[in-house]
């Protein structure tokens, strides 16, 4: 049987033929330029490249701080913190949520309806919390758990076989009304993550705070020693990019790394924790009872190592809540001050070398007569130096540095350190001024001699200028951390023998004779000097009663161990000896002085080395 063929066959046969040629040419046109489409103003072929890209942190821990002893100062905890997306988090998982965490269903649904009227997607809901918490492990079951969750949502209707072929040649259809299509399905709960967190905690709280700063909540130093050293603490996060590589038929990755990772190093300190607990409370006890507006004290081993540097007020670093810069002040560096009489014995060492005095017993000066402007006191006629140390007497002072070059006093007090940068601690510290000898008039070294005129200093360079009496008139560098490999080498500043013998007036000086006289401890042998200066206002001195006072000595007073210097800023109520209900003018004798002796005999007592006069 023959078939026969329809009318008008061989054109539609064509028409089709034509039709399969324009879609394969359309299909070859899209696939070229489908890598040139854009995604969000971005081409899909790039939006690709940085799809298969992923950046990887590696993050560094914040090295530790510690004592000469290995006892912690600054470490960094790890802690857990909930974080919730209010956006994500299915409504019937909020109820088990809020028992899990151990909040009121109310209080928390109320929370939880607030976070999403503000459209926030990150929601610290608990944090802080220890490895161990049972809020941890409720959590951990909540996440196990799988019930049924309904959601409803707007769909689009599905295209049409037409309008997929409207698609391919690139022709949009007709935008169609979304219907809503609820759909059920059992799921775990979402939007809940359990991340951690490091904090740095420091044990020995507000004792050693303005020396060892904070840091800041990303964990950067920002004070102290955390921010001076923040490089060596910090370490730097590693950071790696990975990207896939297509070129064969294998997928791999290779590493580029953007920066290296590096630990942040522990920094061990030359401070003894002990002897900082006790100075710190010390000085804070004595702050308080005369009404000081703040305290500060330092106490250096004979080679220069600091083993406390405490500053009142302070605060305790873990309470991010309150929070005052004033705080963490580290007084000790940063507070330039005129020293007043405890630079006395170096006026008295620098005269005693240069041959002016002799020292003796029956060495006598005449203050009788004015010397500028500084007055006899009529109680006087002729000192020893030693009585001139003891009373800690002005002309008598200023009598013997009469004879002194202007230069050799400037020579002295630079090599001494007066006016120079210690190098420990270089963005706290404030280096004061000691004034070229060319620039002084008649008076400033009539001043100089007693503390005051062209010079000011922080109270470490005072304390370190006490050295020469460890070290035989020589003097070290401070140190502050326990590794140091700088080499400490020694400078000679006095003889040997002028050192000695001013070294054993100023033991006389912290006795029942001298001005130190509340700076005794029973049993134990103290050498020292008391200063008092008045405050500087607005270029002025006050003369409302707003001082500093001072006491450096040194214990034992022969081979000292332990060099301390206190100071009290503007004490207010003080007493005399005799009487603890008599007020009086405060001064170094009566107010400097009881601190230093607290926390010196608190030192004394708990170091097994040192035997009590009173010991067997």
């Amino acid at each position: 049987m023959k078939i026969a063929r329809v009318q008008g066959y061989r054109n539609r046969q064509a028409l089709i033929k034509i039709c399969f040629i324009i879609i394969v040419f359309i299909f070859i046109y899209r696939a070229f330029g489908i890598t040139n489409i854009n995604a969000n103003d971005m081409p899909l072929k790039l939006k690709a490249s940085n799809n298969s890209e992923r950046i990887i942190v590696e993050n560094s821990i914040r090295g530790s701080i510690l004592d000469r002893n290995n006892n912690l100062l600054a470490i960094n905890l790890i802690h857990k913190k909930i974080n919730l997306d209010p956006m994500i988090l299915q409504e019937e998982y909020i109820d088990f949520l809020a028992e899990a965490l151990k909040i009121p269903i109310d209080e928390f649904r109320e929370k939880i309806s607030e976070k999403r009227k503000k459209k926030r997607k990150y929601f610290i809901v608990k944090e802080n919390l220890r490895v161990n918490d049972a809020i941890l492990n409720n959590i951990a079951t909540l996440k196990k758990k799988r019930i049924k969750i309904c959601f409803k949502e707007l769909k689009s209707p599905y295209n049409s076989l037409f309008d997929n072929a409207k698609l391919i040649i690139g022709i949009k259809p007709a935008i169609k009304e979304k219907v809503e299509v609820e759909n059920c399905s059992r799921q775990s709960i979402a939007g809940v993550a359990i991340q951690s967190s490091s904090f740095r905690y420091y044990p020995k709280k507000d004792s050693i705070a303005p020396l060892l700063g904070k840091t800041d909540i990303e964990n950067i130093g920002v004070f102290g020693i955390e921010s001076e050293y923040d490089q060596y603490l910090a370490g730097s996060n590693g950071i790696k990019r990975l990207a896939d590589n297509k070129s064969d038929s294998n997928i791999y990755y290779d590493a580029e790394l953007i920066r290296e990772f590096k630990e942040g190093k522990d920094l061990s300190l030359t401070i003894d924790s002990d002897i900082q607990f006790h100075v710190y409370n010390a000085i804070k006890e004595q702050a308080e009872f005369h009404e000081a507006d703040s305290a500060a004290a330092i106490v250096l081993s004979p080679n220069g190592e600091i083993l406390a540097l405490a500053n009142y007020p302070s605060t305790n670093p873990n309470n991010h809540q309150n929070y005052s810069a004033d705080d963490y002040r580290n007084r000790v560096f940063s507070d330039k001050t005129e020293p007043g009489s405890i630079m006395k014995p170096f006026t008295m060492l620098l005269a005693l070398d240069k041959g002016i005095i002799t020292a003796t017993d029956d060495e006598l000066i005449d203050v009788t007569k004015r010397v500028g402007n500084i007055l006899p006191d009529k109680k006087y006629t002729e000192m020893t130096i030693q009585r001139i140390l003891e009373k800690s007497h002005n002309l008598g002072t200023v009598k013997v540095a009469e004879n002194i070059e202007n230069e050799d006093f400037y020579n002295t007090w630079n090599m001494l350190g007066f006016g120079r940068s210690l190098g420990v601690m270089p963005r706290a510290e404030n280096p004061g001024i000691l004034r070229h000898f060319s620039d002084w008039g008649l008076a400033d070294k009539r001043s100089l001699s007693f503390g005051h005129g062209p010079m000011n200093a922080n109270l470490a360079q005072l304390a370190r200028a006490y050295l020469v009496f460890a070290n035989k008139g020589a003097i070290p560098s401070l140190k502050l951390f326990k590794n140091d490999s700088t080499p400490n080498n020694l400078q000679q500043i006095f003889t040997p023998e002028s050192t000695k013998r001013i070294a054993e007036i100023l033991d006389s000086v912290a006795s029942d004779n001298g001005s130190g006289y509340r700076a005794v401890i029973n049993g134990y042998s103290v050498a020292g000097k008391t200063g008092t200066a008045e405050i500087v206002i607005d270029g002025k001195y006050s003369k409302d009663g707003a001082k500093r006072t001072y006491f450096i000595g040194f214990s034992p007073a022969k081979n000292p161990k332990y060099i301390m210097a206190v100071r009290l800023d503007y004490p207010k109520k003080c007493f005399v000896s005799w009487d603890s209900t008599m007020r009086n003018r405060c001064e170094g004798s009566n107010s400097a002085s009881m601190a230093f002796q607290k926390a010196m005999k608190r030192i004394l007592i708990n170091d097994p080395q040192i035997k009590s006069k009173f010991e067997g």
